[in-house]
């Protein structure tokens, strides 16, 4: 499989947002993380060995699907 064409974008609003990449196959398993400061923004995309991608803390993703902000942590 080729890695996607598209990508995500991910801005941090907060110190310590984590991205964590998870694994494709049989067993979903974390298998890259970063912490991102505030104001940092990471470029992401999908390949061979990512399937999803979990963002914890407050950012805005930016997709070509549109913008999404995660909710305030309680």
């Amino acid at each position: 499989m080729e890695p996607s064409q598209d990508y995500i974008v991910i801005k941090a609003k907060d110190q310590g947002v984590q991205v964590i990449g998870l694994t494709r196959g049989n067993d979903t398993r974390f298998h890259h993380t970063e912490k991102l400061d505030k104001n940092e923004i990471m470029i992401c995309q999908f390949t061979d060995h990512t399937s999803a991608i979990k963002i914890r803390g407050k950012a805005i993703v930016m997709t070509k699907y549109g913008t999404m902000e995660t909710d305030e942590q309680h």
